[in-house]
């Protein structure tokens, strides 16, 4: 099987042979999708890995630049404009340092960042603190930021909005059996990341409505 890497002109300048008969499972693909051959899904990854090999390195300066319109955009995670950083070619040194940079002209902060987006999934996504708790630990934020963030929400603004949400799903529901109906209200208030228990309590006031 042959591939043919691409400079950064757009023309190919390295072709070898590989075989993939005897990969292991990781190298091609978690599930080896039966409609997907070996082939296609390597033959991806080595395109990916070569336009990454091949792009052309942008400067500590360059990168500094775009890193702040970056941030200046929106908040970004620490963990966010790192990968953006590696994705301009630089090496850990040169990240570690713009890194430090963009802290010290407070075009990052990671309290900020956690305490904007615990904030915004609330208020707009309805967001429980449980799936907002995970989604920042995905974004490698620290403990103790999730924690500040998490407490900014108002213990009872966050219980308003689980009862309205509950009520709302239960009314939803009316042409169901009463065992499912409180099983799928149950079921909808935990994907949106509220306490098991906070949910029961609310489940036991429609109920008794």
């Amino acid at each position: 099987m042959a591939f043919t890497a691409i400079n950064g002109t757009g023309k190919p300048n390295l072709k070898f042979e590989y075989s993939t008969h005897n990969l292991p499972m990781f190298i091609t693909g978690v599930q080896r999708k039966r409609h997907i051959t070996s082939h296609s899904v390597f033959a991806v990854h080595l395109s990916r890995t070569f336009i990454l090999m091949f792009k052309q390195k942008l400067t500590p300066e360059q990168a500094l630049q775009k890193a702040r319109h970056y941030c200046a955009y929106q908040e970004r995670s620490h963990f966010e404009v790192k990968e953006k950083l590696y994705g301009f070619g630089l090496y850990k040194t040169e990240v570690e340092q713009l890194l430090s940079n963009l802290i010290e002209e407070d075009y990052l902060n990671e309290e900020r960042f956690a305490k904007q987006f615990a904030g915004g999934r609330f208020r707009l996504k309805h967001w429980g603190r449980v799936k907002i708790e995970y989604e920042l630990k995905q974004k490698k934020v620290s403990v103790y930021n999730i924690k500040k963030a998490i407490k900014e929400i108002e213990e009872d603004e966050y219980l308003a909005v689980l009862k309205s949400l509950a009520e709302k799903k239960w009314n939803s529901l009316k042409a169901e059996q009463y065992l499912n109906r409180i099983a799928k209200t149950t079921h909808y208030l935990l994907q949106k990341g509220f306490e098991q228990g906070l949910i029961s309590n609310a489940i036991k006031e429609l109920r008794n409505k």
